[in-house]
């Protein structure tokens, strides 16, 4: 068939208006529709105009039938600030938040998803929802609202040891965390593992997890960058702490992390699916959501519950390893998940799904942990479940600086000094993690005082992170 010339003027006639979507269709038609004839190709092309949402997966015409996609409405700034006034969406601890992570929370209120939020006292800016957000929506997940650190987690072990006993054994404790356990992007432990996470099913339900099993059995029991960290120190516990041991300092083991290289590559990538399937202004694109009934849906809600699993998994396996290590078993555990997604049913019979990216679920009588800095002591706590709030709690102090600006602001030298006064040992870390660049951990947990009650305390002393 002979060369077809298609004309600006052709597209005006079957109502394409843009510049935008004439030039797209100019493009197309030379390089993939060569075979069809003149008309042939105008009624397709006008197909796609007018059911845009036919073509939306297509291989070739996806990105001109997303030119007439409309674009989902987002509430009002007065809806949201009528939200705000109702009660729909609770922030704690407002002075100490930034304007920004107000902004992004706010934003996140906007989606016509979004049933409530709640902004806990030691949020900042993230990506997608700020870190210490909380949303509730209706029937699809925000892969950006969870995070990037999938089921994200901390987890502590206590044992029926006096808390002396670490400080007159600390050389082997110390090295105890040298050599099992393994920090910051691609880490491996370097020991034959195994745990039953890697015989679950849901590794081989879907073509990316499949891919991604022998990455996760390579990386189980490590530790990532950043804020990532196992701890030794000495937990405080109150009467009636609801572990089951009396009142009393005990030595205890502290970890932080999440899902590794796994749950990473599982948030790019449905993120990008979202992208492209939910259309949203620029500023509004970290929040693209996917509807719980649509194959992707499906597919990550599976997927970042494989995730979680792993997660918990990993930190199962640090402290199997430590306590192995240092001949001691553990008498009491509390653990719980601050990057993830949850199905909860309301008092009124409807099911949300409740996004938390750092924030401690606080349901009544949930047990959780917050932590401080390297030096500060952070809370063992136990939700009073608070419905305003989202059955949630702050994750931790919360950043006061960026990393480069904490980098900017300490020395080295000042950190060593920190460390000495507070009598802890650090191996690895850095300036940008110095606690410093937190939020005063009491001022936070005093803006939270109707969230969650106060079991007991943990003090690090021997701490181990990332070399940054």
């Amino acid at each position: 068939m002979g060369k077809i010339k298609l004309r600006g003027k052709d597209l005006s006639a079957i109502y394409y208006t843009t510049s935008k979507t004439k030039s797209l269709a100019i493009d197309l038609a030379s390089r993939h529709f060569k075979h069809l004839s003149k008309q042939e190709l105008l009624n397709l092309l006008q197909e796609v105009m007018e059911k845009p949402e036919d073509y939306a997966s297509d291989e070739i015409l996806s990105g001109l039938a997303q030119e007439f996609l409309p674009e989902p409405t987002l509430k009002t700034k007065e809806e949201v600030a009528l939200l705000r006034e109702t009660g729909r969406l609770q922030v704690y601890g407002r002075k100490a938040i930034a304007s920004n992570a107000l902004q992004q929370m706010e934003l996140a209120m906007r989606l016509p998803i979004a049933v409530r939020g709640a902004l806990m006292p030691d949020a900042h800016q993230g990506y997608g929802l700020p870190v210490g957000g909380v949303l509730a929506t209706q029937n699809a997940v925000i892969p950006y609202g969870v995070g990037v650190d999938i089921g994200c987690r901390m987890s502590l072990s206590v044992y029926d040891i006096r808390h002396d006993y670490l400080m007159r054994n600390a050389y082997t404790f110390k090295q105890a965390l040298k050599e099992r356990t393994s920090f910051g992007t691609g880490g491996e432990l370097g020991l034959a593992q195994e745990h039953e996470v890697l015989d679950q099913a849901e590794f081989q339900l879907t073509p990316l997890l499949r891919q991604l099993h022998g990455k996760a059995a390579r990386q189980l029991g490590t530790s990532g960058s950043g804020n990532h960290f196992v701890e030794w120190g000495i937990a405080a516990l109150q009467e009636g702490n609801g572990l089951g041991l009396e009142k009393g300092e005990y030595l205890a083991l502290l970890s932080h992390s999440g899902s590794r290289g796994l749950g990473a590559t599982v948030a790019r990538h449905y993120t990008n699916l979202a992208r492209k399937s939910c259309l949203l202004p620029r500023q509004a694109q970290h929040l693209a959501w996917l509807d719980l009934d649509s194959e992707a849906g499906q597919e990550y809600w599976l997927s970042m519950n494989l995730a979680g699993d792993y997660a918990k998994a990993c930190h199962d396996q640090i402290h199997y390893h430590l306590s192995r290590y240092m001949g001691i078993k553990p008498v009491a555990t509390v653990e719980n998940h601050h990057n993830f997604a949850w199905k909860e049913m309301q008092e009124e019979g409807e099911e949300w799904i409740v996004h938390r990216k750092g924030a401690t679920p606080a349901a009544k009588g949930e047990l959780g942990i917050i932590p401080g800095s390297m030096t500060a002591t952070g809370y063992i706590v136990r939700g009073k479940g608070a419905a305003e709030g989202l059955n949630s709690a702050a994750h931790g102090a919360g950043r006061k600086f960026s990393r480069q600006k904490a980098k900017a602001s300490f020395t080295g030298s000042e950190l060593r000094k920190t460390l000495s006064r507070e009598g802890v040992t650090l191996i690895g870390g850095g300036v940008d993690e110095a606690p410093g660049a937190y939020k005063n951990l009491e001022e936070v947990m005093k803006s939270q005082a109707e969230l969650v009650e106060m079991i007991g305390s943990f003090t690090p002393k021997i701490v181990r992170m990332d070399k940054n």
